[in-house]
C-alpha cells in the first residue's frame, strides 16, 4: 500500500512538473517570410515589446517561415499547430487579401482567430536613387505609354496586397488592360526592395516600413505614399492623391491566433496587444518606421476582417485579378 501511494506521488509529481514546463514555455511569433520584411517586422517589435514592458515573461521565439505569399505559415498553423496557446503568427492587409482571393488553397478567414492590429503600414511606391522617374506622373506616364516597359516587385503573390497597389492607381489613370502590367511576385519586401535596388526591376511596391531604411542610406526614393496625409516624420514624400490619383491604400499590422485556442487565451493575447498599442515603446516603433495609430484588438476584430475579406473580393473582380 505504502508503495503505491509512493508511485502515485511520483507521478502527480512529474505530471506537475510537465504542466509547470508547459505554462511556462516561451511564446513562439511566426513570421510568414524571410527576415527583413513587413512580417518579420511585425513579429519581432511587437515580440520585443512584449517583453520588455513585462506582458510576456519570456522573450518570444521568431520563426522565419517564407513560402507561398504566408500560405504554408497559414497552413501549417491550420494543420499543425491548431490549439497551440504559445504561438501567435504575423498578420497584415497582406494576409486579408489573400484569403479574399483564395490564394491560400481554399483555407478561410474563420480557420484562424484574429486577435487585433495596432498599427497601419503605409503603402509605397519606391523607385532607385538613380531611377529617371522623379514623380508617381512620371511612372504612370511611362507605363501608360509603354505598359511593358515597367516591371513592379513587391512581397505578395501575384494578385495580392503589394499588386493591387499599383493597379489601383493606374485604374484611376484610366488605365484597364491590367494583363498588361509586368509584376514580380517575391517572399516578402526585403527581396523585393533588393531587387528594385539591383536595377531588376523598376519599381518597388509595398509598405513603409520595409524601406525606411534604404530609404534613410539614400538607395530608394518614395515616389507616392498611399495615406490621406502625409506621414509623420516623413513629411517630404508625398501622397499619391497630391499627385491626382485617389488612392489610399495600407498595411495594418498585427497577429492572428489557432482557432482552437480557448477564448481565455484569446483575450489573453489580446490583451497583451493593447498593451503594446497603449506603450510608449510602440509610439517611437511607429514613429521610426513611418507606422500610423491603427488600433482594433478583441473580439470584433474577426467582424472587421470579414468586411475586409468582402470588399477586397469585390475590387479584386472589378480589377479583373479573380473571377
Amino acid at each position: 500500500m505504502k508503495t503505491r501511494i509512493l508511485k502515485a506521488l511520483a507521478v502527480s509529481a512529474v505530471i506537475g512538473m510537465s504542466a509547470t514546463s508547459v505554462s511556462a514555455q516561451a511564446a513562439e511569433c511566426i513570421a510568414p517570410a524571410n527576415p527583413g520584411g513587413g512580417w518579420d517586422f511585425t513579429c519581432r517589435q511587437i515580440g520585443k515589446i512584449m517583453f520588455d514592458i513585462g506582458a510576456v515573461d519570456k522573450p518570444i521565439q521568431v520563426t522565419n517561415m517564407s513560402g507561398a505569399g504566408g500560405g504554408l505559415a497559414y497552413n501549417y498553423v491550420v494543420t499543425e499547430r491548431g490549439d497551440d496557446d504559445n504561438l501567435i503568427i504575423a498578420a497584415s492587409s497582406a494576409t486579408s487579401t489573400r484569403l479574399a482571393q483564395n490564394a491560400y488553397a481554399g483555407m478561410t478567414a474563420d480557420q484562424v482567430r484574429f486577435v487585433g492590429a495596432i498599427g497601419a503600414d503605409p503603402g509605397v511606391i519606391v523607385v532607385g536613387k538613380d531611377s529617371p522617374f522623379q514623380s508617381l506622373n512620371d511612372l504612370i506616364d511611362s507605363i501608360l505609354a509603354d505598359p511593358g516597359s515597367v516591371a513592379f516587385a513587391g512581397g505578395s503573390a501575384t494578385g495580392g496586397f503589394d499588386h493591387l497597389k499599383p493597379l489601383m492607381l493606374l485604374q484611376r489613370a484610366g488605365f484597364t488592360d491590367i494583363s498588361k502590367i509586368k509584376y514580380i511576385s517575391l517572399d516578402g519586401g526585403a527581396d523585393a526592395i533588393t531587387q528594385t535596388i539591383g536595377g531588376f526591376t523598376q519599381a518597388m511596391t509595398g509598405d513603409m516600413s520595409e524601406v525606411v531604411g534604404f530609404l534613410k542610406s539614400g538607395d530608394v526614393r518614395v515616389l507616392a505614399v498611399l495615406t490621406d496625409e502625409r506621414v509623420p516624420g516623413f513629411d517630404s514624400i508625398p501622397t499619391a492623391k497630391e499627385q491626382g490619383y485617389d488612392v489610399v491604400a495600407v498595411n495594418w499590422r498585427g497577429l492572428y491566433v489557432p482557432k482552437d485556442v480557448s477564448d481565455d487565451t484569446f483575450n489573453m493575447w489580446a490583451g497583451r496587444l493593447q498593451q503594446v498599442a497603449d506603450s510608449p515603446e510602440w509610439a517611437e516603433a511607429m514613429a521610426a518606421n513611418g507606422l500610423a495609430p491603427f488600433t482594433k484588438v478583441g473580439g470584433d476584430f474577426q467582424g472587421y476582417i470579414d468586411g475586409v475579406v468582402e470588399e477586397v473580393r469585390e475590387l479584386s473582380k472589378e480589377l479583373g485579378v479573380i473571377q
